[in-house]
């Protein structure tokens, strides 16, 4: 199984968190990811590559999990600079959709 980023997700209770169906629904998915998740160290720091200093900690540990996606709501923060380490960045509805196929 391909390594896989957990970056952020907003909280259940968010209006823009899921629009997937219920909270029951989102627990699931949730569990689901955390039990597949692995813990990454990081060795490398890329720092300074995105225009939101908050958002270098979630690219090196996208980095250093040899992720091959970054799934999170806040895509234009990220822009070009994951696929310069072969990472492409979803929003959590296009993840879903690869996930179902």
């Amino acid at each position: 199984m391909p390594p896989f980023c957990y970056a952020s997700l907003y909280p259940v209770s968010h209006p823009k968190a899921f629009q997937l169906k219920t909270k029951s629904f989102v627990a699931i998915f949730l569990d689901a990811v955390l039990a597949i998740a692995e813990s990454v160290k990081a060795h490398f720091l890329w720092r300074p590559q995105l225009r939101d200093p908050g958002d270098e900690m979630v690219l090196e540990t996208a980095v250093n999990g040899r992720a091959d996606a970054l799934v999170t709501f806040n895509v234009r923060d990220f822009g070009s600079v994951p696929e310069r380490f072969g990472i492409e960045v979803l929003i959590p509805r296009e993840a879903i959709k690869r996930i179902r196929r």
